[in-house]
C-alpha cells in the first residue's frame, strides 16, 4: 500500500454530483494531511508520455557543448537548459545530482505577459522536442486546472476562483535528468529536502523510488505512483494562500542503493504558478482564532522573486 491516496479525475469531471463531491472530498482530505495525491484520469495520452520521454532522453544525450549552448544568462534559469550542480535546496550549499531544461507559457491573448515571461528555447537538433513539450505543458496545464476547481470547491470559494489567476499564469514545465552517480556524493543528494513554490506541482516520473515526503509524524514515506498516474503536490503558494489549512510537504529525491548509482533517472515535474500579480493574502475562511493569520500578505511575482534568490538561482 502507499502512503499517499490515489483519486481519479474522471470522477469531477463525469457529470454525477455524487462522483464529483467524492473527488472533491478525497483530493481535499489529502492535501490537509499529507499535500499529496497520486492522480489518474488526467488528460495525458500514453502516447505523448512515451514521446516526451523520447525527447528529452535524446536530449540529455546531446554533447555537453551542445547543451551547454541552451543555458541562457541573466533570466535565473526560466527558459532552456540548466547544468548539473547549478540549483540547490534553501539552505544548501551543495548543488543538486540533476541537470533540467525549461518549458514555459504560451502567452494567448496577452502582450504585457508576452514582454514578461522569456521566451522558450528552440533546440534546433530535435526537431519534435518542442512540439511535444508545448503539448504535455498545455495537457498538464489543464489538468491543473480542474484540480484548483476541485480545491476552490472544498475551501468553499467559487469553483472557477483560480481560473482567471493561471490563464497565462507563469507556470514550468521541467524535465529532469539525474545522471547515474559515479563518485560517492559528498553531502549531495538527487534532490534535497524541500517545499515547492507554487500552488501546485504535477510529477510525471514518480514510478521507480527515490521520492520520498515528509508525514506529520516528521517520517520519510516513498512516495510511488501507478505508471498511469501523476503524483500532485500542494505548494508553498497555496499553502500561505490558504493560511497552511492545505499543507505543502517538505519532499526530497534520495540517492538509490549503490548497486543503482550506473543507472539514469528522469522525472518531469510541472510547476503550477499563477499570473505575478495574484494575491496570496490568507484567505479570510481559513483565519480563525485557533488558526491566527501566519503569514504577511504578498504577490505571487514578489514571492517567487524571494525564493529564486533563496536557490541560488538569481542574484540579489
Amino acid at each position: 500500500m502507499s502512503a499517499i491516496p490515489s483519486v481519479n479525475l474522471a470522477d469531477f469531471v463525469s457529470g454525477d454530483p455524487a462522483r464529483k463531491e467524492k473527488f472533491v472530498k478525497e483530493i481535499g482530505a489529502a492535501f490537509e494531511d499529507i499535500g499529496f495525491v497520486a492522480l489518474s484520469g488526467h488528460f495525458l495520452s500514453d502516447k505523448l508520455v512515451e514521446d516526451l520521454y523520447s525527447e528529452i532522453k535524446k536530449f540529455f544525450q546531446l554533447p555537453q557543448e551542445v547543451k551547454d549552448s541552451y543555458e541562457i544568462e541573466g533570466i535565473g534559469g526560466q527558459r532552456g537548459y540548466t547544468s548539473f550542480g547549478k540549483e540547490h535546496a534553501k539552505g544548501k550549499k551543495e548543488g543538486d545530482l540533476k541537470e533540467f531544461w525549461h518549458f514555459g507559457q504560451y502567452v494567448e491573448d496577452n502582450p504585457k505577459l508576452e514582454e514578461e515571461y522569456p521566451d522558450n528555447v528552440t533546440v534546433k537538433e530535435l526537431p519534435e522536442f518542442n512540439v511535444v513539450g508545448k503539448e504535455t505543458y498545455k495537457m498538464l496545464e489543464k489538468t491543473a486546472q480542474y484540480v484548483l476547481r476541485a480545491l476552490a470547491l472544498h475551501l468553499g470559494l467559487e469553483e472557477t476562483y483560480f481560473d482567471e489567476y493561471i490563464k497565462n499564469g507563469n507556470s514550468i514545465l521541467r524535465p529532469i535528468h539525474y545522471p547515474p552517480i559515479t563518485t560517492e556524493p559528498k553531502n549531495a543528494v538527487r534532490a534535497a529536502a524541500h517545499g515547492d513554490i507554487n500552488l501546485i506541482t504535477l510529477l510525471m516520473g514518480a514510478h521507480g523510488k527515490g521520492l520520498q515526503v515528509q508525514n506529520h509524524e516528521g517520517e520519510w514515506v516513498d512516495a510511488i505512483a501507478q505508471p498511469d498516474e501523476l503524483m500532485i503536490n500542494v505548494g508553498d503558494m497555496l499553502s500561505r494562500l490558504t493560511n497552511n489549512k492545505l499543507k505543502s510537504t517538505i519532499h526530497q529525491v534520495v540517492n538509490p542503493p549503490r548497486e543503482l548509482w550506473g543507472t539514469s533517472r528522469y522525472s518531469i515535474p510541472f510547476f503550477m504558478h499563477p499570473i505575478s500579480e495574484m494575491p496570496l493574502n490568507c484567505l479570510e475562511d481559513c483565519v480563525d482564532d485557533e488558526h491566527p493569520k501566519a503569514f504577511e500578505d504578498i504577490t505571487a511575482g514578489e514571492y517567487l522573486h524571494e525564493r529564486l534568490i533563496e536557490l541560488g538561482l538569481i542574484k540579489k
